[in-house]
């Protein structure tokens, strides 16, 4: 009886470990039921152009719906809203896996033929908003296929943004404790249910899309162009229809379309929520909004001076074309109306360092984000005062409010391990046979989800089609840790996660 007794917790905690995945499978199952249905509309599309390619999505809508449908029935009887850490943790990791494995299926078997491999490359970029492609030839692709790219962009969009606001803050990633803290009191005010700061999201991401779209075939875009690239854009995915990317129309007012719409598209969307009701002032006045447009605006300046020193470009021409990398690179996207890597090696390194950015916490962007570089910049500005005046008292200040040192320590080690995981995936390129600008870059474009990166072999003038299958499936990996910021794959190897 006493020896029973004494193994009954591990039982129990046994117990509560099987019970505590059924929330995450089910609701997986909702997530893939919904990732099914919505391969009827490239079916649609195929269908009604006759390329043929219809049947490669329907057969894959069967097999994620019927998947998705078991998952969510295995799960249903659980109180699917109350989550806990460890639920909140698998779940955000798991999602990106799950959905890449079936998301890739319409690349194996439509009209792209993709390997394995390389429909998982796609597929994880795709959903990542990453924007890196091992496909050519898009021009000539059926219209199927270029529609369910920018729609992989669009739900990952709004699942970043999700995820972001809901999930990460509670985990306290990287500083994302402030980020709840900061907007938490408002948001409880304007929109006191879950759901309805959910669905305010979903409307401001949808309006944004819209307006997005407008502005495309208000500037001369075919109606399946701007749909396409706006879905694209507002996501800060990247992918486009040609393989020119915005280099095939060769218009300004296309390009300053697109700048407008990848600059919002980094910026916090619980902002337009606040804007939606009433708040228009947090807009302006965020203070890691400051921060994002003063990195644009230093970055364009050195884009514009280097291109007039260089004699590659003057004038308007120059400045758009300086502001538009600058805008593609800094917001994620990663989009290219002209080819920066042949403005010199000064270019190479000035987009190579914006490479590591980002846009604002909150955002369909990824990279550093300006938040955590602002405090960054701030806790070293801060510790050298210490060093110069040891009995003075300096706090640490950021919007105006005083952060704890629990934040600032969360965001130096975000720092540090995304620094980390960049040398680690360059190296193990380079030792794969890359060299080292194409392993560097490929590197932090990867695990910055910019998609495009530098030099002849992956730069944005090319794709990844190039490299090994190997280097192709580290890359892949590297999409995902940058979407889960790191340290959420991490803790997810740790055994006393799985532990009560």
């Amino acid at each position: 009886m006493h020896l029973h007794s004494a193994h009954l917790p591990e039982i129990e905690t046994r117990a509560v470990s099987i019970l505590d995945i059924r929330p995450v499978v089910a609701i997986l199952g909702i997530l893939l039921s919904v990732l099914g249905g919505s391969m009827l509309i490239p079916a649609a599309v195929d269908y009604a152009y006759q390329s043929g390619g219809h049947w490669a999505f329907i057969g894959s809508a069967a097999i994620t719906v019927f998947v998705g449908v078991l998952m969510w029935m295995a799960g249903r009887s659980t109180e699917i809203r109350k989550f806990d850490l460890r639920q909140a943790f698998l779940l955000t990791g798991s999602v990106w896996v799950v959905l890449t494995v079936f998301a890739a299926q319409p690349f194996i078997w439509g009209g792209a033929h993709l390997s394995f491999t390389d429909a998982m490359f796609e597929s994880m970029s795709g959903i990542t908003a990453t924007g890196a492609s091992v496909m050519s030839g898009l021009d000539a692709q059926p219209r199927g296929i270029l529609l369910w790219r920018v729609m992989l962009h669009w739900f990952g969009g709004i699942g970043i943004i999700a995820i972001a606001i809901a999930i990460l803050p509670m985990l306290a990633i990287g500083g994302m404790q402030l980020f709840r803290t900061e907007s938490s009191d408002q948001s409880e005010k304007l929109m006191p249910r879950t759901g309805s700061i959910a669905k305010g999201l979903l409307v401001a991401y949808s309006l944004l899309t819209v307006l997005c779209i407008t502005g495309y075939a208000m500037a001369g875009m075919s109606t399946f162009d701007a749909v396409t690239l706006a879905m694209s854009t507002v996501s800060s995915g990247g992918f486009a229809n040609s393989d020119y990317s915005m280099m095939v129309f060769d218009e300004p007012r296309v390009e300053y379309v697109a700048i407008v719409f990848m600059l919002l598209a980094a910026l916090p969307f619980t902002l337009y929520v606040r804007a939606l009701n009433g708040d228009v002032r947090r807009l302006f006045l965020n203070p890691e909004v400051r921060v994002f447009f003063l990195i644009v605006a230093l970055f364009t300046a050195l884009s514009f001076s280097q291109q007039v020193m260089q004699g590659v470009a003057d004038g308007e021409k120059a400045f758009r074309g300086a502001l538009f990398t600058v805008s593609s690179v800094i917001s994620t996207t990663g989009f290219m109306a002209v080819d920066y890597t042949n403005w010199g090696a000064a270019s190479d390194a000035i987009f190579f360092v914006l490479l590591f950015f980002g846009g604002c916490t909150g955002s369909t962007s990824g990279g550093l984000k300006a938040m955590r570089i602002a405090i960054t910049a701030k806790a070293i500005r801060q510790h050298l005062k210490r060093i110069c005046f040891r009995r003075g008292v300096f706090p640490l200040r950021y919007g105006g409010a005083t952060v704890d040192d629990s934040v600032v320590t969360s965001v130096l080690n975000f720092v540090f391990l995304y620094l980390l995981t960049f040398v680690v995936v360059a190296l193990i390129l380079n030792l794969m046979g890359l060299d080292p600008m194409t392993a560097a870059s490929a590197a932090i474009a990867s695990v910055a989800n910019v998609g495009p990166a530098l030099g002849p072999v992956v730069g944005p003038s090319s794709n990844y089609a190039g490299l090994p299958d190997h280097a192709i499936w580290v890359l892949t990996l590297a999409m995902m840790l940058g979407r889960l910021e790191i340290l959420t794959a991490l803790v997810l190897l740790q055994a006393r996660f799985w532990s009560r």
